[in-house]
């Protein structure tokens, strides 16, 4: 009886495998000691936070020129985005509240982790960029007042507050707001967060901005004022 031969498949291709998957574990260690080598350069630091879909990213890369992950669907953004200049970082925090195809509990632990985020890095976090949906936000914290729940918008700023962070309320989406109702609105807005008076002599840093429509000259304007109070004329120039 002939005995067929013994076909050996060739060891070319776990070969390759073996190689590629060396490849990219030396690429992920030199990525992190990137990015480990920038967070150490890091000596100021803005967050934007918010909840989800109140336009933080977009107004991200109108202020910035730089590309920031966007989406059309909530809770698209579930980790920090960071975008680096030098010695300064703005970093977008990930919305909380609702966010579609995501569990309460992982909505929970990413008001957490924004939260320990914060308090680890608040030595060199210096200003706080709250964005909220400007024609939505006294209806949403009335919702919350019907359930007797005090609204996550008015925890973190407290937080902030707490925190020694300057926070600045970006009122975004300001151009679905009709002209002659902006002033009433917003002096709602300072009203809820605990300021008195009207919005523009209240104390509180509230820029009206409209994101999708370009107007973002408020916020950049506050951001400036606030630069250039702890001397720092030189982060100017990442904006636009």
């Amino acid at each position: 009886m002939t005995i067929p031969p013994v076909s050996h498949k060739p060891k070319h291709g776990i070969k390759r495998k073996k190689n590629l998957a060396k490849l990219k574990s030396r690429q992920k260690v030199k990525t992190m000691e990137k990015i480990e080598k920038k967070n150490n350069a890091v000596t100021f630091e803005v967050v934007f936070v918010g909840r989800s879909n109140v336009g933080k990213s977009t107004l991200l890369k109108n202020l910035t020129g730089r590309n920031v992950r966007t989406g059309k669907r909530p809770g698209v953004t579930l980790k920090p985005t960071h975008l680096y200049f030098d010695d300064f970082l703005i970093t977008d925090m990930p919305g909380f509240g609702f966010m579609s195809g995501v569990t309460k509990e992982k909505s929970e632990d990413v008001k957490n982790n924004i939260v320990q985020y914060i308090e680890e890095h608040a030595d060199r976090i210096f200003l706080a960029v709250q964005v909220i949906d400007g024609p939505a936000f006294v209806e949403i914290v009335e919702r919350w007042d019907a359930r007797e729940e005090i609204p996550i918008d008015l925890e973190l700023h407290d937080f902030l507050e707490e925190m020694e962070i300057i926070p600045i309320i970006a009122a975004n989406k300001m151009d679905r707001v009709k002209e002659d109702e902006k002033d009433a609105l917003l002096n709602d807005v300072v009203e809820i967060f605990g300021y008195e008076g009207n919005w523009k002599e209240s104390g509180a840093l509230v820029a009206p901005v409209s994101a999708r429509g370009g107007d973002i000259r408020p916020l950049v304007s506050h951001l400036k004022n606030e630069f250039h109070k702890m001397k720092r004329d030189d982060l100017f120039k990442h904006f636009k």
